[in-house]
């Protein structure tokens, strides 16, 4: 906390207090709906409600009205669902909340909400972001795009910075294990990001640019409408450019995306969606010490004072089509059919500095899938989910060594590989009164590379009030291993190991959720335990090559809590912490030895320990505070912190021994700010700062050698400095 400013303690006080004074308010009561069908027709009426800030004004701001317990989600249950009767913590994010808050991607807008931690490789242009959730790695995070998941199953993750905010129209995250629903990596939870539909009786046009700092520049289009009867579309395109905060920082991105839609209502309800990315970015890597020089080799600068890589670089050409047909025809039967292509391509170029070599690396992934579900309703009170899911993979990693001169060696190293998956999956609910709900259901995973999976989970509901809801989640999780690591090919340094089991363990949560005031104040809080066993970790061999293996397990404990406050007289506010106590076992290396195979063999000796958790920080806190006045002005001010995170290193010290050195990240504050002007009904005039008060910060750690010196230095991954960006947009 030593860079916490004078100034962000007095915008602290300030949220406080307003929050304060909005507690003694109260406002009239909504009547919320009761049950499923209700549910339904909520989200129906959700999806067709005009909540642009021009429509709000022109109906007298119907965004005043709070509505959190009876929140309509969907990704919980695979079923719209109201939040009080989930057995899971949800965090909900819809278009006013993405607009008023100035968030760029998705990991700063869910950054530091309850149990969130964003993680990012500092800031550049094309930085991979990651949701993490309750400590868990990002890989145990499934991010899904209209219920498909988004992540590469080379890497086992999804990078959230890639996905265009303006094509967002609602973000479900779920909290808890979901591996019965949604398979492999939903451990901790899962994020669904659902994008716009056109709406009914009107046409959605918006045009938009802006620019900022670090030469920073976006232009967006985006136009929905029904064309003909049930027949519409909603159609978004854009460019970014910046040239970022350091040499080698730069990204160009292109984007697009168009959704079809066929609607009936619950009768029948079809969507056809496609999206493309393409983008090329540099990779600086770390900020390198104080006083590092320009270093050549054979006439090229492969690093300075600001970057340890100017010459890396990388490119993504990403696209998924989704077909979705739904409906329920008669009232005790539905159904959700999904049909969904997804076509992965990476390119990574990169120069060794300790020689001028380098190398170049394809990674392509396709993937062929279906899922689908039944929903049944035998009897008044009970549900029963009968689904399936079948994924078909095909992965290609090609690379080639690069000389001097940064042109090809000759070598040529090709590995390709398919796996599959099947899932099938039974969830029941039944609601024997009105004061309680229970869950069970069973997941059989099968896959190609390993096995199968049995993956329970049981969970209740119970509501001694009309606002009040305790919830209690139990379930398995697993995490298969990525292609990269199963069939990664072997060189001198590295390989993959396709005899890997899948990382598995369980989730068990306990949350009270509250509405007070006819839901001007909501609070939630949330108790959650985890283990993982047979962690997948890339360690040395016997033979001194490094290759993914099952290693131990780790597990956390931990609170997270949330409050929000209004809107009173266009003021609203939002409070949120996380306290994680995570603790992973792992290797403490005492001796390295690389040998001299085969007269002298490798040798390497270490011992298991336990310890705090790496990248895992303890304590993050969140506040927000929002106006919004009658005369179209909208102004959010965000207050983050992040406490200190601890990185692990096997260091020599008189080779061939070794010692495990801890570096600590230190914690940080940022602090935002976005004020928004809508100007004669269809303009609208923005201007965000970020990291307002410039405080300095890493994001994460990772050594450099300086080769002049060859000293070896542990630096990191720089995170935002003070930035601004502006914007005008035209809606119609």
């Amino acid at each position: 906390m030593k860079q916490f400013s004078k100034s962000a303690v007095i915008l602290f006080l300030f949220l406080f207090i307003t929050g304060s004074v909005s507690f003694a308010l109260a406002a009239p009561e909504v009547d919320p709906p009761k049950d499923t069908i209700s549910a339904e027709k909520a989200q129906k009426s959700d999806s067709q409600e005009d909540l642009t800030p021009k429509a709000e004004a022109q109906k007298g701001d119907p965004s005043d009205r709070a509505i959190r317990m009876e929140e309509v989600v969907v990704s919980a249950t695979k079923l719209p669902s109201i939040r009080k009767d989930i057995p899971n913590a949800v965090i909900i994010k819809d278009k006013k909340d993405i607009q008023a808050s100035g968030s760029k991607t998705i990991g700063e807008l869910l950054a530091s909400e309850p149990g969130i931690d964003w993680q990012t490789y500092g800031n550049y242009g094309g930085a991979t972001q990651e949701i993490h959730i309750r400590g868990m790695r990002g890989n145990a995070t499934q991010v899904l795009v209209n219920g498909v998941n988004f992540g590469a199953p080379s890497l086992g993750v999804a990078d959230v910075g890639k996905i265009p905010v303006d094509n967002i129209g609602r973000i479900e995250t779920v909290k808890g294990s979901g591996s019965l629903l949604y398979g492999s990596g939903a451990m901790a939870g899962t994020v669904n990001i659902i994008t716009k539909e056109p709406s009914r009786d009107k046409m959605d046009l918006k045009v938009s640019a802006g620019y900022g700092t670090q030469n920073t520049y976006r232009l967006a289009a985006e136009n929905g409408m029904f064309v003909i009867g049930d027949f519409g579309y909603y159609l978004t395109a854009a460019r970014t450019e910046t040239d970022g905060f350091r040499d080698n920082s730069w990204l160009r991105q292109n984007d697009v995306s168009l959704k079809l839609l066929f609607d009936q209502k619950e009768k029948i309800h079809i969507s056809l969606y496609g999206d493309y990315i393409d983008r090329s970015y540099g990779v600086p890597g770390v900020k390198t010490p104080a006083g590092t020089q320009d270093y050549y080799v054979g006439g090229e600068r492969f690093y300075n004072s600001e970057s340890a890589t100017l010459l890396d670089h990388s490119s993504d050409k990403d696209g998924h089509l989704v077909l979705n047909v739904k409906g329920k025809p008669i009232k005790w039967f539905g159904y959700d059919l999904k049909a969904y292509y997804t076509n992965l391509e990476n390119y990574n170029y990169a120069r060794y500095a300790f020689d001028g070599t380098g190398a170049e690396n394809w990674v392509k992934n396709r993937v062929l899938g279906t899922d689908g579900h039944l929903d049944v309703y035998p009897f008044e009170g009970t549900l029963l989910l009968l689904g399936f899911e079948y994924k078909d993979f095909n992965w290609k990693n090609q690379s080639y060594g690069l000389v001097l001169s940064g042109f090809s060696d000759g070598s040529d190293s090709t590995v390709e590989a398919h796996v599959f998956t099947q899932g099938y999956f039974m969830e029941a609910e039944y609601r024997p009164f009105k004061y309680g709900k229970a869950f069970a259901g069973f997941r059989h995973e099968i896959n190609s590379a390993f096995g199968s999976e049995n993956l329970p989970r049981v969970g209740v509901v119970i509501n001694p009030f009309e606002t009040t809801a305790l919830k209690i989640s139990h379930g398995k999780h697993f995490l298969a291993p990525t292609l990269n690591d199963l069939y990664w090919p072997a060189d001198p340094y590295n390989k993959g190991n396709p005899d890997l089991k899948p990382e598995n363990g369980w989730h068990t949560d306990v949350t009270v959720e509250q509405s007070l005031f006819n839901d001007k104040l909501f609070m939630t809080m949330s108790y959650f335990h985890w283990n993982v066993s047979d962690k997948i970790q890339w360690e040395p061999d016997s033979q001194g090559v490094w290759s993914p293996i099952n290693l131990a397990g780790y597990k956390a404990d931990g609170i997270e809590a949330g409050l929000k406050v209004g809107p009173f007289f266009g003021l609203s506010l939002g409070l949120s912490y996380t306290y994680t106590k995570a603790e992973e076992e792992n290797r403490d290396y005492l001796k390295q030895d690389y040998g001299y195979p085969p007269d002298f063999p490798p040798d390497f000796q270490y011992i298991m320990v336990k310890r705090r958790a790496t990248m895992t920080p303890e304590n993050q806190f969140k506040g927000d505070l929002t106006y919004k006045s009658n005369f179209g002005l909208t102004a959010t001010a965000t207050l983050r912190y992040v406490g200190d995170q601890i990185v692990y290193n096997t260091e020599s010290t008189t080779y061939p021994d070794t010692q495990t050195v801890n570096y600590t990240i230190g914690s940080y504050w940022t602090t935002d700010l976005k004020i928004e002007q809508r100007l004669f009904k269809h303009w609208v005039l923005s201007l965000a700062g970020y990291n307002l008060f410039d405080s300095p910060y890493d994001t994460r750690l990772q050594t450099f050698t300086d080769q002049t010196t060859f000293n070896t230095t542990m630096c990191g991954y720089p995170g935002r400095g003070r930035s601004v960006f502006g914007s005008v947009s035209y809606e119609f």
